[in-house]
């Protein structure tokens, strides 16, 4: 097609973020004309989002610096359900007071990413259990229902998938992608919201939304997806061996989250630059064909950039100086994990395995085990030489003891009590 008009869509795809368009002429010319309102889901299924829903975040932030109006959907009444797209078995169905918790903890995260308020294009927060858990459902299943056929909903991979591989997909699930569609015809009616974005895996749960309010209220819609984000070893992004990277700062520091964009791999560095910051596509393409010792340089940057825009710019300085602190000068960075243990326990001692354990620098004891026989352990950055080593107060360095599993991962412990 010729050139796009709208300088969102013009973004999206220099920065690689689209996959799917309903309508790209049709959405790139309504958005040429002036300011639409857009939205992205989010269920509550735990007290934090990590970095896998980080792309649908940057999408949002784009929208709102186009000029356009963000709206943010908590999952308030569909995570009463569950969504199914992707899953190989039913989630565990949680109490109204969980996700009422956990819908506090996520909210909290987009205003670090956009602007909230009353203007133009101000983002908005919006939970459907507003008008889910109002819904009466003989009248919800003669008015909406109507408009699903089971064939139809038979082909879509949320439902295939599970059926193939012969694993149970309760009726409450099938009902999923119908309260989906809903929610796009509700945030029509509501705040004339034109667009859906969402993760590839939402494309049949978009196209249902888009067709059933082209029927019922004879709604011009559109949808968009973006490609499942992987890591240049082909892993899926976010997914590291000690677990996902969450983007709320309780659930992770912001030092093992500057640090996670720091480890980027060399072939991911262009990606995650053009996806995960907004620096000017100039700089990234500079960035992004350094060599050598040089792309460290780059990484920097996306860790700082990354950080910054999440935990604010001070996290993102104080994550950098310990990192300097500990990696260049061998020394504890004040940022780094802390735990505590009672001075009575520590003048006991403490096994080396189990220490490590519980400062979270390994997933179990078998592995801790392993990397102190292969001598990747250190105590204030002297190497480990046996499992059987005991930690105790004498070990103790300004109050302080330094504890390393490779040559990324440090923690520090202090003594409680």
């Amino acid at each position: 097609m010729s050139e796009l008009k709208s300088d969102f869509l013009r973004i999206l795809t220099e920065r690689d973020f689209i996959h799917q368009v309903t309508d790209l002429e049709g959405l790139d010319a309504k958005m040429a004309e002036g300011p639409i309102s857009a939205y992205i889901g989010f269920d509550c299924t735990a007290p934090s989002l990590h970095v896998g829903s980080l792309v649908q975040i940057m999408m949002l932030r784009w929208l709102q610096k186009c000029g356009h109006k963000p709206i943010v959907l908590l999952g308030g009444g569909t995570s009463r359900v569950g969504d199914p797209s992707g899953k190989d078995e039913s989630r565990k169905l949680m109490t109204d007071e969980i996700i009422a918790d956990n819908m506090r903890g996520i909210g909290s995260i987009f205003a670090q990413f956009m602007n909230f308020g009353d203007g133009a294009s101000d983002a908005m927060m919006v939970n459907n259990g507003e008008w889910l858990d109002k819904l009466e459902y003989i009248s919800f299943l003669r008015d909406v229902g109507r408009h699903f056929t089971i064939n139809r909903m038979m082909t879509f991979d949320s439902v295939k998938l599970r059926l193939e591989r012969e694993q149970p997909l309760t009726f409450l699930e099938f009902n999923y992608m119908i309260l989906q569609a809903y929610d796009f015809m509700e945030l029509g009616r509501r705040y004339d919201c034109a667009l859906q974005m969402g993760g590839s895996d939402q494309w049949g749960n978009i196209v249902n939304g888009i067709e059933l309010g082209r029927r019922v209220d004879n709604r011009g819609l559109f949808g968009l997806t973006t490609p499942l984000i992987t890591t240049a070893d082909g892993k899926k992004m976010g997914k590291t061996a000690d677990g996902a990277i969450w983007l709320n700062d309780g659930s992770l520091s912001a030092y093992d989250y500057w640090q996670f964009w720091r480890n980027t791999q060399d072939g991911d560095v262009g990606k995650f630059l053009r996806l995960f910051t907004d620096i000017p596509m100039d700089e990234v393409r500079r960035l992004e064909a350094l060599e050598g010792s040089e792309i460290n340089d780059a990484k920097v940057i996306l860790a700082n950039a990354a950080t910054a825009m999440c935990r604010g710019l001070d996290a993102a300085k104080a994550a950098e100086a310990t990192a300097k602190e500990t990696f260049e000068r061998g020394g504890a960075g004040a940022d780094l994990p802390t735990i505590e243990i009672t001075g009575a326990r520590l003048g006991e001692g403490v096994n080396i395995v189990d220490l490590l354990l519980e400062a979270g620098l390994g997933a179990s004891k078998g592995e801790l085990r392993r990397l102190v026989q292969q001598g990747g352990a250190k105590v204030n950055d002297v190497k480990v030489d046996s499992i059987d080593v005991t930690i105790s107060a004498t070990d103790l360095n300004d109050g302080l003891i330094k504890l390393s599993a490779g040559k990324k991962r440090h923690a520090l412990v202090r003594t409680a009590g």
